[in-house]
């Protein structure tokens, strides 16, 4: 049922963006031909006749479109008629192309607004992140960081933790020996061992039997991120130098060592390498019976583990008034859809991998599950934020997208006269076949992850 209700959903957001299209024409006394719900590939599910409107139901769901005149070869309205879509001045034109955009914007209003009227809360967005239970090793250094069940974790390596995702990627790229070493503490290392042992160059090969003086503390990498991905908006990649398994036998030799006796395989640098690629310490600061506190630092283990059972509740805005409905749906909206275009522009650079890209077939599961745990009010927001989505994506200046169609049109403005349709066509077919294969290779992607689970 919840899936049936996140499908429901997702019609309405794109019956309100043909709708939106359809209602701009007819008020500039455009003739619309065909409403069609799908795109008109494969078999027509069901079709009828409402006015002088044709409504179709396409088998190929993921879509929908609005048909002019203009757009059938065969169609008997004069050429010279009012109410082609072409014979319209530009300002209309681009408001009818607009339209459906603007429908989804109002569309995502409307429901934001509808949750934080009904349920009198919207969600912050930001979560309070608990250690529920310690259940570590007791030779963890979990145990020695002064951590209690109960805690409230504030910060870790001075990010602000307000959701569990921003933690648990600190703390994996923590692992101890994960095999990458930021520059600046490698060179660090490196200095520390140049003054211990000032005769010997950076890149020489110890002399075999020559033993050298390690450092007695060294630098460690501590790990932190940017508020864009805190809130998982781009990818977190820790950056640096990699250091070679083929210093995994060097690795073995240093641990626990003060002297170390070089066998004639290794340079200044590569001991400098394994002394940064050691443990890196989370410095975590928690929330106790109403006092800050900051812990003693807590080291990962190799898998990137330190050992708690992490509890999280949601902070919820309250929208008891009808001025904080109004001002909260708008920052609710703003905020997502802020960090919603930072993502697409994180896509579009390559940061984000194409095969992390989604649609439709994921966002129904998703939403599902999200029904399903959290109830309807979540479904109904996250219906809204996909229904910005949707406006963003189709104002790109893209053939074949509304954005693609008011580009021709502020170029025809510019220019004085249309473009040539032929022209149009071609360009509009071509993006429309790539959008295709596009909307095929992400509902191949939804599917191998649902496989994946």
């Amino acid at each position: 049922m919840s899936i049936i209700i996140m499908i429901l959903l997702l019609s309405l957001l794109i019956l309100v963006h043909e709708a939106g299209h359809f209602l701009a024409a007819r008020a500039f006394g455009i003739r619309v031909d065909k409403f069609g719900f799908g795109l008109p590939i494969g078999p027509t599910l069901y079709k009828t006749k409402v006015g002088d409107v044709e409504v179709l139901v396409h088998a190929f769901l993921l879509g929908g479109y609005v048909s002019f005149p203009d757009d059938e070869k065969d169609c008997d309205l004069p050429k010279d008629s009012p109410e082609r879509f072409a014979n319209k001045p530009v300002w209309q034109r681009a408001i009818v192309v607009t339209a459906g955009v603007i429908a989804n914007v109002l569309c995502a209003i409307a429901l934001v607004m509808f949750v934080a009227i009904v349920s009198h809360k919207l969600p912050s967005g930001n979560y309070e992140i608990y250690a529920t239970q310690i259940s570590a090793p007791k030779t963890a250094s979990i145990w020695q960081s002064g951590i209690e069940e109960g805690d409230r974790i504030l910060k870790a390596n001075g990010c602000e933790i307000n959701n569990a995702y921003s933690l648990i990627t600190i703390v994996k790229n923590s692992a101890k020996a994960n095999g990458i070493v930021s520059e600046k503490t490698l060179e660090e290392n490196y200095e520390k061992l140049k003054d211990l042992n000032p005769g010997l160059s950076k890149n020489e090969i110890i002399p075999e039997g020559i033993a050298i003086r390690l450092p007695e503390e060294v630098s460690r990498d501590v790990i932190t991120m940017d508020k864009y991905a805190l809130k998982g908006a781009k990818y977190f990649k820790k950056e640096g130098v990699s250091v070679d398994t083929k210093l995994n036998e060097l690795k073995k030799t240093l641990e626990g060592k003060k002297i170390y006796t070089s066998d004639g395989k290794y340079t200044m640098y590569d001991v400098a390498k394994v002394l940064s690629d050691d443990v890196h310490p989370i410095n975590l600061t928690v929330l106790r019976d109403g006092k800050t506190i900051e812990l003693k630092p807590i080291y990962p283990d190799k898998d990137g583990v330190i050992g708690i059972v992490l509890g999280s509740q949601q902070t919820m805005i309250a929208t008891k008034t009808p001025k904080a409905v109004v001002k909260e749906s708008c920052v609710y909206l703003w905020d997502n859809t802020y960090m919603m275009m930072y993502s697409l522009g994180q896509l579009f650079t390559g940061n984000i991998p194409l095969k992390d890209m989604h649609g439709v077939v994921a966002i129904t599961k998703i939403g599902g599950d999200m029904i399903e745990k959290s109830g309807k009010a979540s479904g109904i927001l996250l219906a809204a934020l996909i229904s910005m989505n949707l406006a963003i994506l189709n104002i790109l200046p893209i053939p074949a997208l509304d954005g693609g169609h008011l580009m021709f049109l502020i170029i025809e403005k510019i220019m004085g006269r249309p473009l040539d349709e032929k022209i149009i066509e071609i360009i509009s077919s071509v993006f429309f076949s790539l959008l295709i294969i596009l909307m095929i290779f992400v509902v191949f992607n939804d599917i191998t992850l649902l496989i994946r689970r």
